[in-house]
């Protein structure tokens, strides 16, 4: 585990236990909402959060279809709460990079409002390539500055107590998915909330 997962796994596991009320839990909620509006999910699918916080987007998800839900993250606080909150689902403590399960698993993949964590997003890239089943689907969610502030931003950010590496562009996350082999990206953005999304050919 290197620094950056240290630092969030320590500032995470001490949010764990009221994360909806704290202020990364109320703002992250945006993100969860416009993740819910635009992932395309069927009844059925296998849908695999990574760095799932306490649970709360497949639990949003499951309201609305008939899922497989896994998730993953860094926070073994986190997962306590994310098996609380979804008991029927599949958690584990483990790092973005390396997940125990077979290639070709999941028909979905989410990442929401925690890629600026994630200290090798070219190796969480690759692992989330292998997954993927043919023709399944990366979402990830994170937070959007402008041009003119990321930059300055990412001159301090890894002095963060929170684990935090880099915010990304748009076009930063659609080149490295593109590199290990996703197709067919897009993206949207609303606010400073951008939503990548690409496919596993």
């Amino acid at each position: 585990m290197n620094v950056f997962e240290k630092r969030s796994m320590a500032a995470y596991n001490k949010k764990a236990a009221n994360y909806d009320d704290t202020f990364d839990g109320k703002l992250t909620l945006k993100f969860k909402h416009m993740l819910l509006d635009t992932v395309n999910i069927q009844n059925g699918d296998a849908v695999l959060d990574i760095a799932c916080g306490n649970g709360k987007l497949l639990h949003m998800f499951a309201d609305r279809y008939a899922i497989e839900g896994y998730g993953a993250d860094i926070s073994d606080k986190m997962v306590e709460q994310a098996k609380l909150m979804n008991p029927a689902m599949t958690f584990s403590v483990d790092s973005c990079e390396k997940l125990p399960y077979a290639d070709g698993t999941f028909d979905i993949v989410t990442v929401c409002a925690a890629y600026h964590h994630f200290p090798n997003v070219n190796i969480f890239a690759q692992e989330a390539y292998r997954l993927l089943k043919s023709n399944g689907k990366i979402y990830i969610a994170d937070i959007l500055f402008p041009a003119i502030i990321r930059p300055i931003c990412n001159l301090f950010v890894q002095l963060s107590p929170m684990g935090d590496v880099k915010f990304y562009s748009p076009r930063e996350i659609m080149n490295t998915l593109n590199s290990v082999g996703f197709q067919n990206g897009g993206y949207i953005k609303k606010g400073q909330v951008q939503i990548v999304n690409a496919s596993r050919p």
